[in-house]
């Protein structure tokens, strides 16, 4: 197994990855929602596969972007990271 390099984002990056985190978690619960309301309606299965298209992406890249964030954390060397968390 390779090891990874932990390279520490930006203070921009981070703020970046929070906001848009919103976003999926947002498009994530309204493409449940529209998948549960099709799969009530018995909907053509063809609006059905594109929700569920929609619902895999943002569970994907909402993943993606706790992942990040929490590797991000994660590097306690780094002065980015340092100057990030808050001090006690």
């Amino acid at each position: 197994m390779a090891l990874m390099k932990r390279v520490a984002l930006a203070p921009r990056a981070v703020r970046q990855l929070r906001r848009v985190r919103s976003v999926y978690l947002g498009g994530m619960v309204l493409s449940l929602l529209c998948l549960l309301l099709q799969l009530d309606r018995d909907a053509g299965a063809r609006q059905t596969e594109i929700v569920t298209a929609l619902l895999v992406a943002f569970t994907a890249l909402f993943g993606l972007t706790v992942v990040q964030l929490w590797r991000h954390t994660r590097t306690s060397h780094c002065r980015t990271a340092k100057s990030l968390t808050p001090s006690l």
